[in-house]
């Protein structure tokens, strides 16, 4: 595809995914912008514009076909192909993250966990051995594995970053509070937490100061 999409529109198409496939499993075999967008909060117009950036997918004054749409959305975010993962610290977070099962179902497979803690090293987490981190580099060859996983303080977060990318690895999911630093060929997505948790004290914070301020100016009028 020569058209580069904006990271907005590509930002979005996870949303759709996910609500494609739940009216897929209710059985719906058609819907309309309209009935998307009043779902899914999304202006249907703003719906169409994101459809018409991959070729449109419907067809005028017929809607869009649930499961044709749900497969092309889902072959975009290549999740017509499977992802062999790794875990780099089997903490609290790693531990929850390879016990969830709904990435399975969209084709992300957890295969290994990794940590330089030798009393984790032999511990089972859903079927896998926690190994030492001198395992990894043959680990990575032998299984095909194209993303890792970091879950682990951000004081080595950079240097298993380093060796990761001289592995080959494709991808990294950050979960370390740093940004790391790169080649392009590899892809990051940063997942700050804590940054996550305070945009949402900066929204409950707008909300009850525009609540104190109607409050304000009804007291005022009254």
């Amino acid at each position: 595809m020569d058209k580069e999409i904006s990271q907005a529109v590509i930002a979005r198409l996870p949303r759709y995914f996910r609500y494609l496939g739940e009216l897929k499993d209710s059985g719906v075999e058609r819907i309309s912008s309209q009935e998307l967008s009043r779902l899914m909060h999304v202006t249907a117009s703003q719906i169409r514009q994101d459809f018409n950036n991959f070729g449109g997918f419907g067809q005028q004054g017929y809607g869009y076909n649930v499961e044709y749409l749900y497969t092309e959305i889902g072959k975009i975010l290549g999740l017509d192909k499977k992802h062999h993962l790794i875990i780099i610290g089997a903490g609290n977070l790693g531990q929850a993250l390879a016990n969830y099962m709904n990435f399975e179902r969209r084709g992300f497979i957890f295969t290994g966990v990794f940590d330089i803690n030798e009393k984790l090293h032999g511990k089972m987490i859903r079927g896998m051995k926690v190994r030492p981190m001198e395992e990894m580099q043959e680990f990575v060859r032998e299984n095909n594995i194209d993303i890792a996983v970091l879950t682990i303080p951000k004081e080595g977060a950079a240097a298993a970053a380093e060796k990761l990318v001289g592995m080959g690895i494709k991808a990294i999911w950050n979960f370390a509070h740093v940004d790391l630093d790169v080649p392009d060929s590899v892809q990051v997505e940063n997942v700050h937490l804590s940054d996550s948790l305070i945009k949402l004290s900066y929204m409950i914070n707008q909300y009850e100061n525009e609540l104190e301020e109607k409050e304000k100016n009804a007291s005022g009028e009254a």
